[in-house]
This record gives structure tokens, sequence and C-alpha cells, in this order.
């Protein structure tokens, strides 16, 4: 097998802020842009705030959703320059669990997948920083809650995460490399749920920095035209290895339940993506060192993301809609082809359908329109870039159904 670390897609995109995070796992979190922390009453809940598995009725709830991801091809434009990346498609599902009470607690699991990326370029000069940067995430996330009083719980779980990725890329006229990876890597989740009144929500969750350990080797060229097979491979085998932060993140969130059933949710994120200084890969072999080694400069900010969700429930009917604006962590003097990223403003609509008291099904739709992302020779880009990127909206469409027994 040929292992080696995904690095810029990993902590580009992986988890939940900036680049192309997926914080909508569920049903629910589509249609309702993920404000749907302090006020859940839905099987997800045991990953949004599962403290909030405490005010659940005492029946078994699960969920599970499959969710269609489409990224239209980011076009770039500069001196000379109209190129296109593919257009993207993927199928993500996901399942979400919360026990009956054991005791006083509730247990809940969320299988998931928190973030992924997959962007190909064909043309020069794309090719050569991200001729395919593609990446797949799982979180398995199990939690615990527990009661403090009848207004106040707690919860606190493990975050195990498996990520898959392939890197092609090449220094033109040197070396190109072709690398498959994967990694198993671990953190926790805290969460708190507060209900001072019958229509006040307060949630607060946290999730830790996981740190990235990967290891494995690559398939090197000498390859002047770019990755992909070459008469002269210099060796299938250089080991390497990298350690990147995947940073933490907080949310506070509070909802308010009007006499019309009416939900109001307001979520405040913080994406502590600071903690992405640099990338850089380490091989055994002083050739592949001396061409791929060389540490590349990051330094992300941290961002704040804000959602707005609305849920009126029916007789057997709930409907949901969503907002959310997203800043983008990436500066302008470190972009690059393979995460081309820009502040965003997502839309979304949904409902769920009560079939009956224990069986119900949904759809929802969200949709985000990332904006243009322009680079002078003045931001004195690291990779050169000097242009525009547009068109890079995401459209996510998700199913479910949710049974209680």
């Amino acid at each position: 097998m040929k292992k080696i670390a995904l690095l810029s897609l990993v902590t580009a995109s992986v988890l939940m802020a900036g680049g192309y995070k997926i914080p909508e796992t569920s049903l629910n979190g589509v249609a309702l842009s993920a404000a749907n922390i302090a006020h859940n009453k839905s099987a997800d809940a045991a990953y949004y705030n599962p403290a909030n598995m405490v005010f659940m009725e005492d029946k078994n709830h699960m969920e599970t959703d499959l969710m269609y991801i489409g990224l239209d091809p980011i076009n770039f434009k500069g001196t000379g320059i109209d190129i296109d990346a593919h257009r993207e498609t993927f199928f993500v599902p996901s399942l979400h669990y919360v026990s009956g009470k054991v005791g006083k607690t509730r247990i809940g699991l969320s299988i998931v997948s928190p973030g992924g990326l997959s962007k190909r370029w064909d043309d020069a000069p794309a090719l050569y920083k991200a001729k395919e940067f593609t990446l797949e995430i799982i979180e398995i996330s199990p939690t615990v809650a527990i009661p403090v009083n009848d207004k106040v719980a707690v919860a606190a779980g493990f975050r195990i995460i498996y990520s898959r990725g392939v890197v092609k890329n090449a220094v033109p006229a040197v070396m190109s490399r072709d690398m498959t990876g994967d990694s198993f890597d671990f953190g926790y989740n805290l969460a708190l749920a507060y209900k001072p009144t019958k229509e006040l929500d307060i949630g607060l969750t946290y999730r830790s920095q996981v740190n990235l350990t990967e290891e494995g080797s690559a398939d090197l060229f000498y390859d002047a035209d770019g990755p992909g097979p070459s008469p002269v491979m210099i060796n299938g085998n250089y080991n390497n290895t990298l350690n990147v932060p995947l940073p933490a993140f907080a949310s506070l969130a509070v909802a308010y339940t009007l006499p019309s059933k009416t939900t109001i949710e307001f979520v405040y994120e913080r994406n502590f993506w600071s903690a992405y200084k640099t990338l850089d890969f380490n091989y055994s072999d002083p050739t592949a060192e001396a061409v791929f080694g060389n540490p590349i400069s990051k330094d992300w900010k941290d961002t704040n993301a804000f959602r707005l969700g609305i849920t009126q429930e029916l007789d057997n009917m709930i409907l949901m809609a969503g907002a959310v604006y997203d800043e983008t962590p990436v500066p302008d003097k470190t972009l690059g082809y393979e995460l081309p990223d820009s502040n965003s403003l997502s839309v979304s609509l949904g409902g769920r359908y009560q079939i009956n008291k224990e069986l119900d099904i949904g759809l929802a739709v969200l949709y985000s329109m990332r904006e243009s992302r322009k680079l002078s020779a003045s931001d004195n880009n690291d990779n050169g870039i000097v242009g525009e990127f547009t068109n890079a909206n995401v459209l996510i469409v998700s199913t479910g159904i949710g049974y209680k027994f």
C-alpha cells in the first residue's frame, strides 16, 4: 500500500471551519445551516450538542441520512490564463443514535463525514500544485450525557477520525509525485445544555484540536510534464512523515421558542485555524526531501461563523430554514490552487414529515455562495498567483429517515 500525508487537503478542509468544511452532517443540519445546537430534539443531538440528549423523550432515537454534495468547477483567470477545475460530486451517508435512559445518563453515537475536498486541475499552472487533491474523512463520535439538575446537562465524548487522501503534483521539469495515504487520529468533545425557561435554550460546545500524524511512502517520478506515469520512476517506497494540527472550534448558541411553536436559533462559532502554521513533508530520502520537503508557510487565521436557524412545528410536519456567513481562514499570501477558498454566504430549506409515532422522513437543501477571490501582484502570493477565482459555489441535498423505539 502506498501511504502518505494528505496534508494540504486535510487541514484545508477537514473539519469545521473554512475551506470545504461539512458542518451539516444531518438532515436538520442541512435544513438549518447547522444552527441546531441549543434547540435539538432529534437523534443528531448526539453530534451537534450531546448534552441535549438528557432532555429528549425517553426512547431510542435513530436517524440515517444520505447527502449529495456538488462542487461547481472553479474558474481561474489571470494574464493569458483562463482555466477550470473539475466539477466534483459526492454522496455522503451519516448515522446518529441516542439511547433511552441508562439510569440518569444518555449515550449517543454519530458516524459522519465532517469534512472533505476534491480539487483537480488539468491545466498549467494549477496542475503543478494540485493535479489532484482528494480527501475523505470519517468521524466516529461516541458520547455520554448526564443531568446536573432539571435545567442543566453536560456531556463528553471522543472523536475517532479516519482520513484518506490522494495528492498528485510536480515541480516542473524536475520531479512529480503520486501519493495516497490514511491515518487514524483522536480527540474529544465537550457540551453543555441549559434551559432556564420552557421557551429559552442555551448551548455551548467544544471540539478539540486533533493532531493528524501521517506516515507512509510515495511514488516519485522524473517527469518534466507533471504528475502521472513516467518512463523513469525513482522508487515507490520513499518514507514520509507529517504532523499537522486539525484546529479546535467552539460554539455558543441561543434559541427561543414562540407561542406559535416557532423556534429561532442563533449560533456563534469560533474556529481556531491559527494552529495551522506550516505544511512540512519529511522524506527519508535526501533527493525527495530536497524537492518536496521544504516547509510551506500557511499562517492561517482564526475565523468566525454566524448561523441562523428557524424551525416551525406543525401537526405532522416540521419546516426549517437557515442561513450562515462563514469566514475563510486562508490569507492572500498563502492561498493555493488546492484550496482557493473565500468567505461564503449559505441559505437552506427543509422539512420532516411524521408518518406515524415512530417514523418520519425528510428532505433538505443548502446552497453556499462563495465570494470571488482576487489576488494582485502587490499581495506577493507565495504560489505566484495573480488573478481571480470565481464560481466556487456548493450545493448540498440531504434525505433522511428518523425512527424512535
